[in-house]
């Protein structure tokens, strides 16, 4: 017995040691930002801390929104301010969003500078006739949690961390002379004339400067709080003021324009010059809050007390490299550990903080909140990150996406419309895209028994969401069992997403014996199948009168009935009834050849050439993976015992579609939901249908994977035999029990133990 202990022991300290070598391993090396900021990506590679309110990054150009009052395409490059092609940077803004479609934010932007005082950002094809400068991609370093970058044409070296609330810039200048720093507050991103509505900056003394800015924008009544404080004393500051003020009462009896200790306007440029010699370090602390300029000085009093700007890199590092640890794989070489840890750092930018560090914030109803047992989130792109990043934050961050769920809660609570949010950020609905996609996160958490939020209430939410008739065709859904085109546009696209929502509150009953809930949206979640088109076997427009619409192509992604993508890809949106689905498409031998050649035709460019959200980069044959309605499609195969074609195809998509590059996103990462199916997919597993409580089993791309799971159990993943030949599953095994039918539960993850893939070059028929 002793000698048993003793081994025991033994064993026990050596695997501790493990573990802590395991924890040390530094993962944020793996991790670069400027993979997806080029094209379509709509990354950016500045600095922030996970989750974190401060997103501190270079803004590239000042395209406008709109030009002679109409729409500026070009304006969709910059949706994160950043575009890798760019040879000038024009300054470095607090507020920025990862890989979306649309796009807001950019605020409160810094520009050091030399010599001549220019308060103009000049243009690209200028540069000297204003503020911006010249870079090169040599001199720049982008990693997790920090940032730099050469500025050529002031001899400046720019470096840049950040805390949650708090960032840090530090300016190393190189040169004798004029020395300035540009704060410029009418910049913005997707910006326009009107969208600053006012801006207030208040010099409280020689070191710290407070102020707030208000934006309509897709926000409409935005307010953001700032606090900005320096390591060197203000010698001289300034601003000017563009456009013309109708009323400026008796302050016309002072000089404003400098070292005046209040500035007030809708467009104002500010300047602060310091006494600084050749060589020499400006430091500024610059702290964001919902709530206060007051809010914002606590903040970074609590996240940066001191300056030492080496020491708040290594601690946001070290968040970095905690987070990144939720999954340890083996990914066989550098590429695919960098596409892998950057994947998850990518995963982890969003939804951001949205409260102080008191825990106060601004809601939707524009009051000032207390949130008591939550941190309070914004930023829910859901349209989007419902299908994977949600559901990867339940498994992986669970505590996390409570918050984020008691925080959707709050919204609802605070809404004159009594609804979840849709894509909602700064205390802000922009109603963006479609869908009532709170529903299946919050269904997620309830299915998969990970819920710490009141489930009656969220059910009660979800619910009366659903039945708010006037939103978006929702009257129509509701009396004609679908959304008629000439009620409102894109119909078919709106019922299918409708129906799926439907399911995932059919399933929140079900699980709290709402039966009578349970049976109204078991039967809405049906709807699906009210658009469907025999005759041709595609979904299709379908008008009040009952008669389907006319001119219809499958293949047009920009034609009516449907968004941001085609009838062939949306009509495979059924995740929640997939055997339902391939037998009224003709049952599995007719549905698997139409499955197959949505692989092998060709999608011309007329199809998608009008449509923003969808390019050549991200499409395989008329498959998009550049747009999240398609990414569950693959795994219809395993309801057909041909779960080997989705293997390959699996495989092929990872390959092409994700690279380390900066062009090397098919699409906007959509604040992590391209990145979190590549997470998922790499380890093996996909949630086809989140809220089902089932992960369809894939091919996994990495060798060996350590998932840590929220109840501390941990889940070791293994593909033996597993090369990029060898792309085909031939067994798995749970804890050495098979499993046979292509499905792994939420519930089977969280025991832990060994999920074990024997791959092999021929497919398993």
């Amino acid at each position: 017995m002793k000698c048993f202990l003793k081994n025991s022991l033994i064993i026990a300290l050596v695997m501790a040691f493990v573990h802590s070598q395991a924890q040390e391993k530094n993962l944020v090396k793996y991790v670069d930002p400027l993979i997806g900021t080029a094209k379509m990506g709509h990354t950016y590679p500045g600095a922030t801390a996970p989750f974190g309110m401060v997103q501190l990054s270079p803004d590239t150009d000042t395209i406008p929104f709109a030009v002679n009052g109409k729409y500026n395409p070009d304006v969709y490059k910059y949706c994160a301010g950043y575009q890798y092609d760019d040879p000038t940077i024009v300054g470095f803004s607090h507020t920025h969003f990862s890989g979306t479609g649309h796009s807001d934010l950019g605020d409160f932007l810094l520009m050091p500078t030399t010599g001549k005082l220019q308060l103009n950002p000049g243009t690209a094809s200028n540069p000297d006739s204003g503020y911006r400068s010249r870079f090169s991609h040599k001199n720049e370093n982008a990693e997790a949690g920090y940032y730099q970058v050469e500025l050529e044409d002031y001899n400046i070296n720019a470096e840049f961390t950040a805390s949650e609330r708090v960032g840090m810039h530090q300016y190393t200048f190189n040169t004798d002379g004029e020395n300035h720093l540009i704060f410029d507050l009418t910049h913005g991103i997707y910006n326009y004339d009107g969208k600053n509505v006012w801006t207030f900056v208040r010099v409280e003394n020689d070191t710290l400067v407070t102020g707030f800015r208000q934006t309509n924008g897709w926000a409409r009544t935005r307010t953001v709080y700032f606090a900005m404080s320096f390591n060197k004393l203000i010698k001289d500051y300034g601003h000017q003021k563009n456009g013309k003020q109708t009323y400026t009462g008796f302050w016309r009896k002072f000089d404003q324009t400098k070292n005046f200790p209040e500035m007030a306007g809708e467009k104002i440029r500010a300047w602060f010059d310091f006494d600084i010699q050749k060589g020499e370090k400006l430091k500024v602390k610059f702290a964001l809050s919902p709530v206060s300029t007051e809010g914002a000085i606590k903040n970074m009093k609590a996240e940066v007390p001191h300056w030492d700007f080496e020491k708040l890199k290594q601690e946001t590092q070290q968040n970095w490299n905690k987070e990144l640890h939720k999954i340890t794989v083996e990914a066989g070489n550098e590429k695919e550990m960098t596409n892998f840890y950057t994947a998850m750092y990518h995963s982890f930018l969003g939804p951001t903080i949205y409260d102080d560090v008191d825990k106060k914030y601004r809601g939707l109803d524009q009051n000032i909140h207390q949130a008591e047992d939550f941190n309070n989130y914004t930023s829910f792109s859901l349209w989007d990150t419902y299908r994977a990043q949600h559901p990867l934050l339940n498994l992986i961050q669970t505590e996390r996406n409570n918050d984020m769920i008691k925080s959707m809660l709050a919204h609802y609570d605070q809404s004159v419309h009594s609804m979840l949010p849709v894509w909602s950020h700064y205390a802000n609905e922009n109603w963006c895209m479609i869908g009532y996609h709170s529903v299946p996160v919050i269904a997620d958490a309830i299915i998969n028994e990970t819920a710490n939020f009141d489930k009656k209430r969220a059910l009660d939410a979800c619910v009366q969401t659903a039945r708010t008739r006037y939103y978006d065709g929702i009257g129509s859904y509701i009396d004609l069992g679908y959304v008629a085109e000439d009620k409102s546009g894109a119909s078919v696209s709106k019922t299918l997403e409708y129906a799926y929502d439907d399911y995932c509150i059919a399933q929140i009953a079900k699980k709290l014996g709402e039966d009578e809930i349970y049976a109204e949206f078991k039967k809405r979640s049906e709807n699906w199948r009210n658009v469907y088109d025999q005759s041709i076997g595609f979904m299709r427009p379908k008008l009040s009168d009952g008669s389907f619409l006319k001119d219809f192509d499958p293949l047009n992604t920009s034609q009516r009935g449907f968004i941001e993508g085609n009838s062939w890809n949306y009509s495979l949106y059924v995740p929640h009834e997939p055997q339902e689905m391939i037998q009224l498409m003709g049952g599995e031998k007719q549905f698997s050849q139409h499955l197959d050649s949505l692989f092998t035709m060709e999608l011309p460019d007329k199809y998608f050439e009008h449509t923003e959200d969808i390019s050549r980069d991200g499409i395989i044959a008329n498959y998009v993976h550049g747009n999240e309605p398609s990414h569950h499609i693959l795994y219809y195969y395993n309801y057909m015992d041909q779960a080997w074609k989705a293997q390959e195809k699996i495989r092929l998509i990872l390959n092409e579609m994700y690279n380390p590059s900066p062009a090397g996103l098919g699409g906007n990462d959509d604040f992590g939901q391209m990145s979190a199916w590549y997470i998922f997919n790499s380890i093996g597993f996909y949630p086809m249908a989140p809220a089902s409580g089932q992960f369809m089993l894939g091919s996994p791309k990495i060798y060996k994977a350590d998932v840590k799971l929220p109840n501390g159990k941990q889940l070791h993943i293994e593909a033996k035999n597993q090369s990029e030949k060898n792309v085909y599953v031939k067994s798995v095994t749970l804890n050495g029990k098979a499993i046979t039918n292509g499905v792994i539960t939420f519930k089977d993850l969280m025991q832990g133990g060994e999920l074990i893939f024997k791959m092999s070059r021929k497919p398993n028929k």
